[in-house]
């Protein structure tokens, strides 16, 4: 399965992959909202992780390729919000590019795509996004997304160790638009 939009494509992950996508979660200025870099060896084995999501729930973070301009800018998708995390159980938006893709309307671009796939084609009636409460950045992309912030579902997350600068995370959410209704011919 793929997705495709104007100017990218949201594909499975293949071995051309890995160390660029190594090469984006080990940069320091790409991870600064998260609380660790991956080596190699954690970025390999994430992607078969992500890799084996999709092929069993079909869907799932996507390698994002830029068509003419790059095999691949980073990763977007779709995954299970984590059983320990407060606003569990819920599908979680999450995006990832590298620091030279940034600033080109990449990252919305693909998480709409992403976003659409899961209330059009998998039915899910919301997702939610969650990101380090210092991360504007991110927060923008919620709400270009049309994402709203749920300030009384913020939280401490419970992977990163209490008093990190990272442990404060803010939640923004988005139900499954309606269709709008018709106008009534007379």
């Amino acid at each position: 399965m793929r997705l495709t939009t104007r100017r990218l494509v949201l594909r499975p992950w293949n071995d051309s992959d890995l160390a660029p996508v190594a090469a984006i979660t080990a940069d320091p200025e790409v991870m600064r909202f998260f609380h660790l870099t991956r080596t190699r060896a954690q970025s390999d084995s994430w992607v078969a992780r992500t890799q084996a999501h999709i092929d069993r729930h079909g869907f799932g973070v996507w390698a994002v390729e830029a068509p003419g301009v790059a095999p691949l800018i980073g990763f977007v998708g779709l995954v299970h919000v984590p059983d320990d995390v407060p606003c569990a159980p819920a599908i979680e938006a999450v995006w990832t590019l590298g620091a030279q893709w940034w600033r080109h309307g990449y990252c919305a671009e693909a998480a709409e795509a992403a976003l659409r796939d899961g209330y059009e084609r998998l039915g899910f009636p919301e997702i939610v996004a969650f990101t380090a409460a210092s991360n504007e950045p991110s927060q923008g992309v919620m709400r270009k997304l049309g994402m709203t912030r749920d300030e009384h579902g913020d939280f401490d997350h419970p992977r990163i160790p209490a008093g990190h600068p990272m442990a404060l995370h803010v939640l923004y959410r988005k139900p499954k638009p309606q269709p709008s209704p018709k106008a009534n011919a007379s």
